[in-house]
Order: structure tokens, then sequence, then C-alpha cells
């Protein structure tokens, strides 16, 4: 049985990007609403102490579901495109079951890791005793609601709307949840549980859509058969170690920064770190939509089409997204402490010097949008992953400078970072694309071992 594909698509990339992109834009714009409105009620009921609180513990689950999470979804895209291309539905489904393996097997070990840190290390972070348990429950829930490969299944099949439906019931129920709680006592621990519920059951119903869009390929049977899976797609072995290590580099920059405020400034610094960072992740919400589906295209032009329409492609994103970048910085530099004031109240102010640092890394990471996508699809992840080390090499230097100024000076320590990886990645990605063009690399072939 064939996947179902009954959208009308654009016939060209850009328009399918801009498709794709538009879908996601409608779904997150619903999303970016109940979100500004629950971090609303989130801030004013529990206040800025604990508000820190819930924010470190949320902080730690993001960066371990980043650990454990082994961004399943670039596998099955990578090398699902192809046999989507052919129309081979079994070699489809045994790697998205491979897939959707590995994530439980990252979720086991994540919940080893979450025992370690929480209860090892919560002191460092000046965590309420009375939170401990708490937040290691929350972060075995949050691990186990990862989603990665039935996500990289839907985006393969190009099926970007279907996607928008289940995601929205995380902003929405949020919502719900946030008014409930308001209303009958809000506190960090019932916050907490309603978050990790919600996300549990837009897990459970990603699986149920994947399963509905290709039947063929989601079946039980196919977990069985990874070992096959393994050998029908060569190089997978060594792409997925490569975006897992990209992936972890990726989420200590993400969340690190946030962590550091809270063991080296206070809770309350980590509090007002944190909307800050919500806030310009709002902003900037295009570079992660523009991300999925440039991702999902570049995959598809390189088993389709030639070289010039691939360089094109990745000239097109760039600028686009680009110009998206400048818009989101001057958003934060004219307007960003009053929306700081109108989400969190007067005590959120002061934010504003947080915001403007980390919308000017998040530009960054817009006007990039396309480097690690066509850096990916030529066989070229690793150059991906050194643009990453060199980042992060930038951030550690950035905190060791800067972090006596307080919660601004790691926010400027993330820009630093992205600044770095913007120019690294960018060069080894244009690099790239003229070796396509000229002929000297072949697109999709894979990287040549490692050392």
């Amino acid at each position: 049985m064939p996947a179902k594909r009954d959208r009308q698509e654009s016939a060209s990339p850009l328009g399918r990007i801009l498709q794709n992109t538009a879908w996601l834009l409608g779904g997150k714009g619903f999303g970016a609403i109940c979100g500004l409105a629950y971090l609303a009620i989130l801030t004013r009921t529990l206040g800025l102490k604990d508000f820190g609180h819930f924010s470190l513990i949320f902080g730690t689950a993001q960066a371990l579901t980043s650990l454990a999470g082994f961004q399943t979804w670039r596998v099955v895209v990578r090398y699902g495109t192809e046999h989507l291309h052919n129309k081979d539905w079994d070699k489809f489904g045994r790697l998205g079951m491979l897939c959707g393996m590995l994530d439980a097997v990252g979720a086991t070990i994540g919940c080893v890791l979450a025992a370690i840190m929480i209860y090892g290390f919560a002191h460092i972070l000046e965590l309420n005793p009375g939170y401990v348990d708490v937040a290691f429950w929350f972060c075995c829930g949050s691990l186990w609601a990862l989603v990665s490969a039935p996500t990289g299944i839907v985006r393969a099949l190009n099926r970007f709307d279907m996607a928008v439906y289940v995601e929205a019931i995380v902003p929405s129920g949020r919502l719900v949840a946030a008014l409930v709680i308001w209303a009958t006592g809000p506190s960090v621990g019932r916050f907490l549980a309603a978050w990790a519920a919600i996300d549990i059951l837009e897990a459970i119903l990603y699986w149920i859509m994947a399963r509905r869009l290709c039947p063929q390929a989601v079946r039980v049977s196919n977990f069985s058969k990874w070992r096959m899976a393994l050998e029908e797609n060569p190089g997978v072995t060594r792409f997925f170690l490569i975006t897992y290590a990209g992936s972890t580099i990726d989420a200590a920059m993400k969340n690190g920064p946030l962590l550091v405020v809270g063991g080296w400034v206070g809770t309350r610094a980590a509090g007002l770190y944190r909307l800050a960072s919500q806030l310009s992740q709002a902003l900037s919400k295009l570079s992660t939509l523009l991300t999925r589906s440039v991702y999902a295209e570049v995959a598809r032009v390189r088993v389709a089409s030639k070289a010039a329409e691939f360089r094109k492609l990745a000239l097109q994103t760039s600028l686009i997204a680009g110009l998206a970048g400048v818009v989101v910085v001057l958003i934060a530099i004219f307007a960003g402490e009053q929306l700081l004031a109108m989400i969190g109240g007067e005590a959120f102010e002061s934010g504003a010097g947080i915001l403007v640092p980390l919308a000017i890394a998040a530009s960054f990471d817009l006007a990039s949008v396309a480097f690690e996508p066509v850096l990916h699809a030529t066989g070229r992840a690793r150059l991906s992953l050194v643009a990453r080390l060199i980042a992060v090499v930038a951030l550690g230097f950035g905190l060791w400078q800067f972090i006596p100024i307080g919660p601004s000076g790691a926010a400027w320590a993330v820009a630093l970072a992205g600044a770095v990886s913007y120019v690294a990645m960018g060069v080894m990605a244009w690099r790239t694309l003229e070796k396509v063009e000229a002929g000297q690399i072949a697109v999709g072939i894979d990287d040549e071992p490692l050392g």
C-alpha cells in the first residue's frame, strides 16, 4: 500500500519549501500566541524565584533530551528520501523502525543520566530540595515523549500539513492546562506534570499519524529487521554518529548558558534569562521552520535534480532567511523591553539587555539555515560537526570572558558562538557547492571514514 500523498505540491523546490514553511508557520503562529499566553501565566503566577526553578528544571530536561535524543529524523529524511523516490516502502519502513528503536534506547539511557544529574548535582543549581523528585520524573517524561523517528517519516513524505495539526496539541494543551492550574492553585510541580503529560500525548499521536500516512512502512514487525536496515543504507551508522554529535553540541550551546547562569549567578537570574531566551526563540521561530522544510527539500533535490538547481536552492533560502534575521534583531532592539514587561511584568523588564544579544544569535541561526542541509546532502556531514565544535570553543571562551557581567554576559557569549558558527559553516557550505557545480563532488556520496 503506497503512502498517502493527496496534497497538491508546488512544482519548484523553493515553492515546496515556502509551501511547507507556510503550513508550519500557520501552526507555529497559533502555537506562538498560545505560548506567549501560557508563558505570561507562568511568570505572573510563579514569580521570578519559582519561575527560575521551573526554568532550570525545564532547561535540564531539554539538555537531557537533546543529549539522549539521537535526532533520528535526519537519518530518516537523509536515507529514506531515496527509498521513497524509488517507491520501496519496505526499505523505508525498516529504516523508520530502526530509528524508532534508537529513540527508545536513547530515552532509556537518558533516564539513567537524569538520575545522576538530578540527584547528584541539583545542589549546584540551587534547586529547591522539594522539587528534586519532580524534576527527575519530568525529565523521564520528556525523554519518552521524543518523536524523532515518526517526525522524520512525516517530513520525508512531505506531509508538513498533517504535522501542523498534531503539533498544535502542545501549545493549546499547555494553555488550557495553565488556565486550569491558575484557577485551582499554581505550583511548579503541577505545571511540570501537565507539560510532561501533553508532550507524551503528542508523541503517541505522531506515531498514529505516521502509521496512517504510510501503513506499509510503520509496522511493528519491522522493529526486528534493524540489521537489514543497516545493510540497506550504507554509511547510515557513520551519518548517525556525526549528526548525533552535532545535535549534542547544539544542545550544549542552547541549554548550557541557562544552566551556567543558574549555577553561577542564581535562580532569579536564570528565570530572567529563560524568559528572554523564550522570547528570542519565539521571534526566530522561522529559523526552526525553515530548517525543517529546507532539510527535507534539499534531500529531495539531492536525488532528483541537477547540481545547478541544488546551488540555486541554497542561495535563495539563505537570502530569505538572512532578511528574516535582520527583522528579528530590529524587533528585539526597538520592542524588546515592552514585550518582556507585557509577558512577565515589571520584574522582567531588565531582561531586554539579555534579549538583544540572543536575538542576534538567533539571526545568525536564521541566516545559516541552508548550510547544514547542504553539507549533509553532499555527504560532508563531518564538516558541519567541525563547525559546531569551533562554535562550542567560542561559546566557552565567551562565557569565561563575559559571565562576570551576569545573564547578559552569557547572552553575548551565545551571540559570539552564533557568529563563529555562521562564518565557519558558511565557508564550508559554499566551498562544497562550488565543488558540486564543478563536478568534483557527487551529490549524495557519503562521507569518507573519519580519522
